[in-house]
């Protein structure tokens, strides 16, 4: 009996010690700041190549990245990855870890099938799980572009985030619903983990937004916890925009608040989009040049000061580079001043602020 036990207790000693490694191992490899660059995605291989060395030596350890299910799903049932493969590809040789967004439902998975410019959730959350099911048997940790392509450094997806700023009409027209959004992430959930049961589940990005039409954003993800949200996902993300470091700790403050009073501690917090304009349209968030890296240093700061006490996942910063206006209004706005880089490529001082600031969060 005393050599079974001795066996059992060995046993689970040299488990915990491989876990132990794995996750050490993990993180070592780090996924805790993040950028957006759609330029990267767009660019070609020159400059793709490019860029990503540069964001590598800036600190940059994970790309949020839309995989836009629409271009993915041309026609019910036909897939076309292709473009897609070799983004994972050039990504995983630069050793930068992606998060995709899966959005955007094709015309005939919508409710009205019609040119609009607003988003719809789709008709048929199982369809959204079916696309996140495939792009997990793809890109996730057993997915056959890996075995496809041993010559490249194996990296894959283990955290997938479901939509983007479903408390905004442009994003869930005709109107914003937390309930309607939490019947696709609790399916496209259930898709995703029965693919990849270890994988990271991660909800929209919602924004604190006071537009026209908008929903708050507690009142948001309380109705989304009243829809029986909890348990859907691991991690619960937020587009945590803010004029400086004080505004966003009272953001993260009331999110973490609510998640505590619908007994949700134990789920992380990933601000997935935060950044300031130094050109544009006047805004709250057009804060100048200097200003930009001075905001980058202090809100980094307080990140990497509180991280632990508030559970916080991750952040991504809004964005690489600037970017021209784009249809189909071509109206110019201040999120697309927001880059590290100007439009020709050519750093702003807040690209220095921000690789300081991240080697204090790796």
């Amino acid at each position: 009996m005393k050599t079974l036990l001795s066996f059992r207790t060995l046993f689970v000693a040299l488990v915990s010690c491989s876990c132990c490694l794995v996750f050490a191992q993990a993180a070592a490899a780090g996924d805790f700041v993040g950028m957006s660059s759609q330029d990267v995605l767009a660019g070609g291989p020159g400059y793709r190549a490019d860029q990503l060395q540069r964001q590598h030596a800036a600190g940059v350890q994970l790309l949020r990245q839309n995989f836009d299910w629409a271009g993915i799903e041309r026609s019910p049932g036909r897939y076309d990855l292709a473009f897609y493969d070799q983004y994972m590809l050039d990504t995983a040789r630069a050793r930068i870890g992606v998060l995709p967004v899966l959005y955007n439902s094709p015309g005939f998975r919508q409710p009205r099938h019609r040119p609009s410019r607003f988003l719809f959730l789709p008709k048929s959350p199982r369809a959204m799980g079916r696309f996140a099911a495939l792009l997990v048997n793809r890109y996730g940790p057993n997915g056959s572009l890996w075995r496809q392509h041993p010559e490249v450094p194996k990296l894959p997806i283990h955290s997938w985030q479901i939509w983007n700023e479903p408390n905004l009409i442009f994003y869930a027209a005709p109107r914003p619903s937390a309930r309607r959004y939490t019947r696709l992430l609790r399916t496209v959930s259930r898709y995703i983990r029965k693919a990849d049961p270890s994988a990271e589940v991660v909800t929209a990005g919602i924004p604190p937004s006071k537009l026209k039409g908008a929903v708050r954003l507690g009142r948001f993800i309380k109705g989304m916890y009243r829809a029986r949200a909890r348990g859907s996902f691991n991690t619960l993300a937020v587009n945590a925009y803010a004029i400086d470091a004080r505004e966003l700790s009272r953001t993260v403050r009331s999110v973490r608040r609510i998640m505590n009073r619908y007994h949700d501690g134990g789920s992380k917090i990933w601000i997935t989009e935060l950044g300031w304009a130094t050109g544009g349209p006047t805004h709250r968030f057009n804060v100048g040049f200097s200003e930009q890296g001075n905001r980058i240093r202090s809100t980094l700061g307080w990140i990497a000061q509180n991280r632990a006490a508030y559970n916080i996942r991750g952040l991504v910063y809004f964005q690489w580079r600037d970017q021209k206006p784009y249809p189909p209004t071509y109206k110019d706005m201040w999120g697309l001043h927001t880059g590290l880089l100007n439009l020709d490529g050519v750093a702003k001082p807040a690209l220095s602020a921000f690789t300081q600031a991240a080697q204090g969060l790796q």
